[in-house]
């Protein structure tokens, strides 16, 4: 493993690219002057060879224009300038230089007929060359990716390791796959060494959560266990009437505390993960609830109509507790905070989802807000409970709230 940091290994790895392919470029236009250099003198010379002996041919200088060739001589009646001069249809290269006589000028005339490749061959060595640079470009575009893969093949290792832990049941095999030691001492170690020990921290709160509800759940049934038993041992005596108000409050209060702890037990609870899968029907459930939060309607003469749609039998996948508290949060709320006289409060059960519709108040502060927050008393938080149970469920809940309706929606 290397010792660099990951910036130092991408800039010396950026170097190396530009290095290698500068070196191969140089090397590719030094090759092609020195080829073409040869081509030209094998030409001229070739050329040369076949007009032996009279070599004069191909280089000749004249003193006027007037001795010029005909394609030349108009040109040269205008005085060009000295230097040299290119003439491609007619294949001359014309030098004009000094000379002492009248006009101050001579002409070397130099016929390169037969020494300068064709048009074609020229188009064909464009091509070669183009495909020299273009295979120069691919093999530099290939030898970056490679360089940077395993540049950053750290990274993406430790990126892998990462995504493939559960947070939820970490194990000691999963701290030694993030052990920063296996991924040297550069900022890749240290990003593995922060997240070592941000999952120790997750690890020891798990445990400590885990152990807290097993406690939990344990402390805050003993006492209900008892006091439901007192109850009963109550029942069995003589009992004046306003005992028996007494002992009808204490029950009722006595099922909501046990309906809230197996609220808050159930969305903590990480022991009973196989009960997440169980299919329950949902009619029996919600009859459950109605049942249970009725007393809320007393002297409000408000009736519940519980409405099945024709040939609907849902059947829902999850956690039947959880579902039979969320139904039962939500049928309070509707209980709750429907105006004495002001009903009926609809419960209609689909295929797809359950409905729950009741009247409001004008100045119901209480109840459900329009934007689906929990309300403050009671069963209050009972719409946040609702969407903390969907959600790990996999359910979803939905509120809507005119100046007249409340209604809540649970679908599956």
């Amino acid at each position: 493993m290397s010792r660099h940091s990951l910036r130092k290994r991408v800039e010396v790895a950026f170097a190396l690219c530009v290095v290698g392919l500068s070196v191969a470029w140089g090397f590719a236009f030094y090759g092609a002057i020195r080829f073409s250099e040869d081509r030209v003198l094998a030409n001229q010379l070739r050329h040369a060879a076949e007009r032996y002996p009279d070599l004069s041919l191909s280089l000749r200088g004249y003193e006027d224009a007037a001795s010029l060739p005909e394609p030349l001589r108009d040109w040269a009646a205008h005085g060009p300038d000295e230097g040299t001069y290119e003439f491609v249809s007619e294949e001359l290269h014309v030098a004009v230089v000094p000379a002492d006589n009248p006009q101050g000028r001579a002409f070397v005339v130099f016929d390169v007929a037969g020494i300068e490749a064709a048009s074609s061959e020229d188009w064909w060595w464009l091509l070669v060359i183009t495909g020299v640079v273009g295979v120069l470009g691919a093999l530099g575009f290939g030898l970056g990716v490679l360089v940077m893969r395993r540049a950053i093949a750290p990274v993406r290792q430790l990126a892998d390791v990462v995504a493939g832990i559960d947070l939820e049941h970490l194990s000691a095999g999963d701290h030694k796959l993030i052990e920063s030691g296996r991924f040297g001492r550069d900022e890749v170690g240290l990003l593995a060494g922060t997240i070592e020990k941000t999952l120790e921290r997750i690890s020891a709160f798990v445990v400590r959560e885990r152990d807290f509800t097993g406690s939990a759940s344990h402390e805050l049934r003993t006492p209900i266990t008892v006091i439901t038993g007192a109850i009963e041992l109550l029942e069995q005596g003589e009992l004046s009437a306003e005992d028996v108000k007494a002992l009808d409050r204490i029950r009722r209060a006595t099922a909501e505390m046990k309906s809230t702890i197996e609220m808050f037990l159930c969305i903590a609870r990480e022991a009973d993960d196989g009960q997440y899968g169980e299919r329950f029907g949902v009619a029996p459930l919600v009859d459950r609830a109605i049942e249970q939060q009725r007393y809320l309607l007393g002297g409000k003469g408000v009736d519940v109509d519980v409405h099945v749609e024709s040939h609907a039998t849902p059947v829902v996948q999850g956690h039947p507790q959880a579902f039979l508290i969320a139904v039962t949060n939500l049928v309070r709320n509707a209980f709750e905070h429907t105006p004495a006289g002001q009903g009926p409060i609809t419960v209609r059960i689909r295929e797809r989802d359950l409905l729950v519709t009741n009247r409001r108040s004008g100045d119901d502060a209480g109840g459900p807000t329009p934007d689906g927050a929990p309300a403050s008393n009671g069963y209050g938080l009972g719409l946040g409970i609702v969407q903390r149970l969907c959600e790990r469920n996999g359910w979803e809940f939905s509120l809507q709230v005119d100046e007249a309706r409340v209604t809540a929606c649970l679908s599956w």
